[in-house]
C-alpha cells in the first residue's frame, strides 16, 4: 500500500482490480460501474451490510440487489472478498461456461447471489418485493421485545434502471408503502452505452422520487467515504420511506485514459490501460494477486457468525415466548406446506365433483383461494388493479398498506410489470408465497419479469383472467390470441388452462405445491359447464391431461380441448359418437405437466397409432401441431379477434361444436 492512497482506497482498490482483470482475462464484460461503485460498495459492506458467508441463506441477513447486473464484476469481488464460496479461480472463469460467475448475477449459481439481474429495472422491482416480504414478515410475526424479523434491503441501480418504465411503476409503490428499510444507491455517473445520457436523460431524478413520498439524499460524492457512511446513517434514520442516495461517481475510476466515458463502460480496458490504472490507483500487484492483509479487512467471517450467532439467541428467547409463532415462521422459511394441506386440498376438490356448479374458471379460482388460503397464512395475494374482475380478493383478504403490513393483500395499481418483478423479489426473500393477477392480455406488459420468474425457478404465482376471445366486446386489444403458446414455450413454466371448477382448483393445488418455478393460471371471463369424471379421471387431471370422455371401442378419432372449449368439444364428440364413430376426448389443462408424465401415460391418453386428431382451443393455432401432426386439424386463432358479445365471436371464428363435427368428419374421410 503507499501512502498516497488512504485505508478505505486501498480496500476498494481490490474490486477494482478484480474487475478490470476479470473482464480483461475474459476479453467481455463491464469494468466501469465495479470500479465507478468501488468505494460505495467498501463502506457499505464492511460497515453496514448484515450477512454471513457461511450462511448465505440466514433468514435476517440484509439483502443486497445489483440492479445495474452488466456491473457483475463487482458483487463477485465482493462475495470473494469477504469470503464466500467463490474462490480467486471462480474469478478467472468470470463469464465461462458452467463458471459461477457468469456474465450477469444468476440466482443460484454463486453462495450470495439474491436475484438474477441484467434486465435493467428489475434488480430494483426485486429489491421492493424484498423489502416488501420484510415489513409483511415483521409486521406478522415480531412481538414487543421481539424483533425476530429485522433487516435491510439494499440496492444499486443506474441510470439505465432508471430510464426503464419499471422503475417508475415499483419506485412509485415503494413510497405508497412506506418501505422504509429500502435503500437505493443511484450510481449518478451520467453515461450510459450511447455515451453521456445528458442528450437522452433530463429527468430531475430527485424530484421524480420526492413526488413518489421516497427520502432523498442529493449530491453524495461516491468517492468519499465519509460522505457515503453519513448518507447511509441519514438512510438508516428515516424509517417511514424508502431512501434514494444520489452518488455523483466517475465510471470507471481509475483508469486514467478511459474513466469518466463510454469507452470503460462495456469493453476490457487492455493491458496498457490496465498498467496505467494500477499505477495510478497505487495498486502494485500482479493480476488477481490481492495481498493477505486486504483479505483480512475485508472478511466478513468473524462479523457475520457473531451477527447470527446473537439472532438464534433471539429466536431462541421468541420461541419460549411464542412458540406458535416460532414454528409457523420456520415452516414458512423452510417453504413447507402445512402437513396436512394436500388432504384437505384433496377433500375439496372431490366435494366439487360431487357438488356440480357451472360458473366462469375465474370465480371457481376465487372459491378455490377462499378454501385453500385460510390454511395457507404465508399467500400474499394481490392484483393489478382489477380485483373485481380477476376475483383475486377472498373472504378473508386484508390490504397491506404503509401504516399495518400485517396483511396478505396488495393492491398493486395499474402496474401489470412491477406487480410481476415485485412478487419474484417477494418469492425469492422466503416466508412468503406471493401471487398476482391480470387479464391475459396484459401479461404482455409483464412479459421479462414472467420470463425471470421461469428462469430463477421461484414459485410466484400467475393468475390471468379473461383468457380469450370470449373476453367479447372489448375488442381485440383485450383477447388474448398468442399468450397462452408464449407462456407455454416459456422453459419451467407451468402453465394451466382448466374447463371447470374442478380443475381450476386441480391447478391451483398444483401452483401451490411446486416449489420450484412459478405457474401461470389461465381463467375464463364466461360460465363454464362442469364436466362428469368418475375417480379414475378425477385423479388424473392432476397429471395434466386425461381421458375425459372414450369410445366404446378402440378410438379412431381423438379430440383435444382445453378450458372453455371442452364443453364444445364433449359435445361434437357425442353427435360423432350417435353416427357411431369412435371418438375419444382428451382434456389438456396443462400440457407442461402432461408431456412430464411417463411415456406409457402418455401413450395410453394419446395412442400413437390413432393419427387422426383435431385439437380446439380460442389460441393461435400453431402450438397444437405438435399434439395433432401436420396432418392434423385445429379449430384455433389465425388472427386477432374482433368486438363483439363472446358468442357471436364464438360462432365466426369456428369454435363450434357443428364446425368441429364438420372438421372431425372431413378428416375421417380422408
Amino acid at each position: 500500500m503507499t501512502t498516497a492512497v488512504s485505508e478505505r482506497k486501498h480496500l476498494a482498490n481490490a474490486i477494482r482490480a478484480l474487475s478490470m482483470d476479470a473482464v480483461q482475462q475474459a476479453n467481455s464484460g463491464h469494468p466501469g460501474a465495479p470500479m465507478g461503485m468501488a468505494d460505495i460498495a467498501e463502506v457499505l459492506w464492511r460497515d453496514y451490510l448484515k450477512h454471513n458467508p457461511a450462511n448465505p441463506n440466514w433468514a435476517d441477513r440484509d439483502r443486497f440487489v445489483l440492479s445495474n447486473g452488466h456491473g457483475s464484476m463487482l458483487i463477485y469481488s465482493l462475495l470473494h472478498l469477504t469470503g464466500y464460496e467463490l474462490n480467486i479461480d471462480d474469478l478467472k472463469n468470470f463469464r465461462q461456461l458452467h463458471s459461477k460467475t457468469p456474465g450477469h448475477p444468476e440466482y443460484g449459481y454463486a453462495p450470495g447471489i439474491e436475484t438474477t439481474t441484467g434486465p435493467l429495472g428489475q434488480g430494483i422491482s426485486n429489491a421492493v418485493g424484498m423489502a416488501l416480504a420484510e415489513k409483511v414478515l415483521a409486521a406478522q410475526f415480531n412481538r414487543p421485545s421481539h424483533d425476530i424479523i429485522d433487516h435491510y434491503t439494499y440496492t444499486f441501480l443506474g441510470d439505465g434502471c432508471l430510464m426503464e418504465g419499471i422503475s417508475h411503476e415499483v419506485c412509485s409503490l415503494a413510497g405508497t408503502l412506506g418501505l422504509g428499510k429500502l435503500i437505493a444507491f443511484y450510481d449518478d455517473n451520467g453515461i450510459s452505452i450511447d455515451g453521456e445520457v445528458e442528450g437522452w436523460f433530463t429527468d430531475d431524478t430527485a424530484k421524480r422520487f420526492e413526488a413518489y413520498g421516497w427520502h432523498v439524499i442529493r449530491d453524495v460524492d461516491g468517492h468519499d467515504a465519509q460522505a457515503v457512511d453519513q448518507a447511509i446513517q441519514a438512510a438508516r434514520g428515516e424509517t417511514a420511506k424508502p431512501t434514494l442516495i444520489i452518488c455523483k461517481t466517475i465510471i470507471g475510476f481509475g483508469a486514467p485514459n478511459k474513466q469518466g466515458s463510454e469507452s470503460c463502460h462495456g469493453a476490457p480496458l487492455g493491458a496498457d490501460e490496465i498498467a496505467a490504472a494500477r499505477k495510478q490507483l497505487g495498486w502494485n500487484y500482479a493480476a488477481f494477486e490481492v495481498p493477505d492483509d486486504v483479505y483480512q479487512q475485508w472478511s466478513a467471517k468473524d462479523a457475520g457468525a457473531a451477527q447470527e450467532n446473537e439472532w438464534n439467541q433471539r429466536f431462541s428467547a421468541y420461541a419460549d415466548a411464542h412458540p406458535e409463532l416460532a414454528a409457523e415462521l420456520k415452516r414458512r422459511l423452510a417453504n413447507e406446506l402445512p402437513s396436512d394441506f394436500a388432504e384437505h386440498a384433496q377433500a375439496y376438490i372431490e366435494k366439487l365433483q360431487a357438488e356440480p356448479a357451472d360458473i366462469a374458471s375465474r370465480k371457481a379460482s376465487q372459491n378455490a383461494i377462499n378454501a385453500f388460503a385460510p390454511e395457507l397464512p404465508e399467500l400474499l395475494g394481490g392484483s393489478a388493479d382489477l380485483a373485481g374482475s380477476n376475483l383475486t380478493l377472498w373472504d378473508g383478504a386484508k390490504g397491506v398498506t404503509a401504516e399495518d403490513a400485517s396483511g396478505n393483500y396488495v393492491y398493486y395499481g395499474v402496474r401489470e410489470f412491477g406487480m410481476s418483478a415485485i412478487m419474484n423479489g417477494i418469492a425469492l426473500h422466503g416466508g412468503l408465497v406471493p401471487y398476482g393477477a391480470t387479464f391475459l392480455m396484459f401479461m404482455e406488459y409483464a412479459r421479462n419479469a414472467v420470463r425471470m420468474a421461469a428462469l430463477m425457478k421461484q414459485q410466484s404465482i400467475f393468475v390471468y383472467t379473461h383468457d380469450s376471445i370470449g373476453l367479447g366486446e372489448d375488442g381485440p386489444t383485450h383477447q388474448p390470441v398468442e399468450q397462452l403458446a408464449s407462456l407455454r414455450m416459456t422453459p419451467n413454466m407451468s402453465t394451466w388452462r382448466p374447463c371447470d371448477q374442478v380443475e381450476s382448483a386441480v391447478a391451483w393445488k398444483a401452483a401451490l405445491e411446486r416449489k420450484d418455478g412459478p405457474t401461470a393460471l389461465v381463467f375464463s371471463r364466461q360460465g363454464l359447464p362442469q364436466q362428469e369424471r368418475n375417480a379414475e379421471q378425477l385423479a388424473n387431471v392432476a397429471r395434466g391431461g386425461y381421458v375425459l370422455l372414450d369410445s366404446p371401442a378402440a378410438p379412431e378419432l381423438i379430440l383435444i380441448a382445453t378450458g372453455s372449449e371442452v364443453a364444445i368439444t364433449m359435445a361434437a364428440a357425442k353427435t360423432l359418437q350417435a353416427q357411431g364413430k369412435q371418438v375419444r376426448v382428451v382434456s389438456l389443462p396443462a400440457t407442461d405437466v402432461f408431456d412430464a408424465q411417463p411415456a406409457d401415460y402418455r401413450e395410453a391418453v394419446l395412442p400413437s397409432s390413432v393419427s387422426k386428431r383435431v385439437a380446439v382451443e380460442a389460441g393461435i393455432a400453431d402450438y397444437w401441431y405438435k399434439y395433432v401432426g401436420l396432418n392434423g386439424r385445429i379449430i384455433g386463432m389465425t388472427s386477432f379477434g374482433e368486438s363483439a358479445p363472446a358468442g357471436d365471436l364464438f360462432k365466426h371464428f369456428g369454435f363450434t361444436a357443428e364446425h368441429i363435427v364438420a372438421a372431425a368428419e372431413e378428416l375421417l374421410a380422408e
